[in-house]
């Protein structure tokens, strides 16, 4: 009786065993074949933010291919290394797309993409993800809104440090009443992105390599 009862247990958990194996192989292989996919499609989703805020005729490389690994920075508000995209003009360095996080949105992080010119005026800014309130906090987003649009061609010497703040603080920001909260939070984060881009011009905005000729 008690060889049958041991022998039923290890049979049970020999089926338990093997089909956690299989769970498990099965989980991995999924992960495998939409991994590439779903990368595949979140670049795309980016390029098409990308190319919002590049101003026309601002680069003539592939500024998909042409980046830099940043280290995390507080003023650009992000835990681990990111990528810098750049454009040129003839070799030259004419714009960076730099990402951002705004830590303290209503719901959550704001991720944000900015692009600097290289005389610091901004390209634009756009919202790559968040969890915003929907119908509220969620006019930061380009397609339900144009309020993203009053970054571009800002800089740090088109306004006081003090203006970079929502009317409700003080500051010269529009925003929508109710929802202080999210703009507060974007604009203190595109602020920052444009200080952290002064402050690295020299490396953001750095010349092509020049390649080796024979």
């Amino acid at each position: 009786m008690r060889r049958t009862m041991a022998k039923a247990s290890f049979l049970t958990a020999m089926n338990l065993l093997f089909f956690a194996i299989i769970g498990t192989a099965l989980l991995a292989l999924t992960y495998q074949l939409t991994h590439e996919i779903i990368a595949k499609s979140e670049e795309q989703e980016k390029l098409k933010l990308i190319a919002q805020i590049l101003p026309p005729g601002s680069y003539d490389n592939d500024i998909m291919k042409d980046t830099l690994k940043l280290p995390d920075d507080a003023l650009l508000g992000n835990h681990g290394e990111t990528t810098l995209y750049r454009g040129r003009l003839a070799g030259e360095t004419s714009i960076v797309v730099l990402q951002a996080t705004a830590p303290d949105g209503y719901a959550g992080k704001i991720q944000l993409i900015v692009a600097v010119q290289q005389n610091g005026r901004l390209g634009g800014v756009r919202v790559v993800t968040h969890k915003e309130t929907p119908g509220l906090g969620d006019y930061i987003e380009a397609a339900k809104s144009r309020w993203i649009d009053i970054f571009a061609g800002l800089s740090l010497d088109s306004r006081k440090a003090a203006d970079w703040k929502v009317k409700k603080d003080g500051g010269s920001f529009e925003h929508v009443a109710g929802a202080t909260v999210t703009p507060r939070a974007v604009i203190k984060a595109v602020h920052k992105a444009l200080q952290y881009a002064q402050a690295h011009q020299t490396t953001l905005f750095a010349p092509a390599p020049k390649e080796n000729t024979p």
